[in-house]
């Protein structure tokens, strides 16, 4: 598949990698929906990147919200051959903090969104590209997830955001074994430390000192970055069923 000819919903697509990818897309020639909580933001980014993109509000974790979107962005899209999941949270917190254990509720609104989120999409997805006509290699579409390195090395704090990052990094093998019958791939994506909204949050010294820790190249990584890696998934058939580390060789210690 060209990247030109891409048909995409991208979850999360307000801000952040979500966004990096819609303008990668968009700016190749294909087409985008971005799905997002963020209603106003959400109509900017559209509006911002012209005919090629537009916003539809959409709640994840709502299977009735998902179907009801996916549907729509195919519509609109006259087609769907492309989904990034980048719609997520980070759920910091200690399991057992300064005000006690972590509550059980906290947990499950992580794993509501980022994992639960996650395939209610890619179910969606697929249930519309698997009537799509097929290329020269027989392929229908592609589903993309987004991890994390803290699926791998995840710090403490992070017990509920990494036990969904290596959630959805698990579930892309046994989803492309299955979509393999319908030429539907799926591909997970780890980034490390990027430079995303979340970390602009940051004080500037915590992000030079988390930036020195990438052997190379020694800085955060670019948004666009990880939208050239989506890009370059959709183009290469063989990338299946894999996770990907895009992360300058950081390996994170415990905290």
């Amino acid at each position: 598949m060209k990247i030109s000819d891409a048909r995409a919903v991208i979850t999360g697509g307000a801000s952040g990698l979500g966004l990096a990818v819609a303008r990668h897309l968009v700016g190749a020639g294909g087409k985008v929906v971005l799905l997002d909580v963020q209603e106003g933001p959400g109509r900017a980014a559209a509006a911002a990147l012209g005919s090629g993109a537009a916003f539809m509000r959409c709640d994840v974790t709502s299977e009735t919200e998902v179907n009801t979107a996916m549907e729509g962005a195919q519509a609109h899209l006259a087609g769907l051959n492309l989904l990034v999941n980048c719609a997520g949270v980070v759920g910091a917190g200690r399991m057992l903090g300064k005000s006690g254990p972590m509550a059980g509720d906290f947990f499950t609104k992580v794993v509501h969104i980022n994992l639960i989120g996650t395939f209610l999409c890619d179910k969606a997805a697929a249930a519309l590209m698997q009537s799509n006509a097929p290329s020269a290699d027989g392929e229908r579409g592609l589903l993309i997830h987004t991890s994390s390195i803290a699926a791998f090395e995840g710090q403490i704090g992070q017990a509920a955001y990494s036990a969904t990052k290596a959630a959805v990094a698990g579930m892309a093998l046994p989803i492309a074994r299955e979509l393999a019958r319908s030429g539907i791939r799926c591909v997970a994506i780890a980034p490390g430390l990027f430079h995303t909204p979340m970390m602009d949050g940051m004080p500037k010294e915590v992000q030079e000192s988390l930036a020195a820790q990438v052997p190379f190249p020694p800085r955060l990584g670019r948004p666009e970055e990880f939208a050239q890696l989506v890009a370059s998934v959709f183009e290469i058939p063989m990338l299946n069923g894999t996770t990907l580390r895009l992360d300058g060789a950081i390996r994170m210690q415990p905290k």
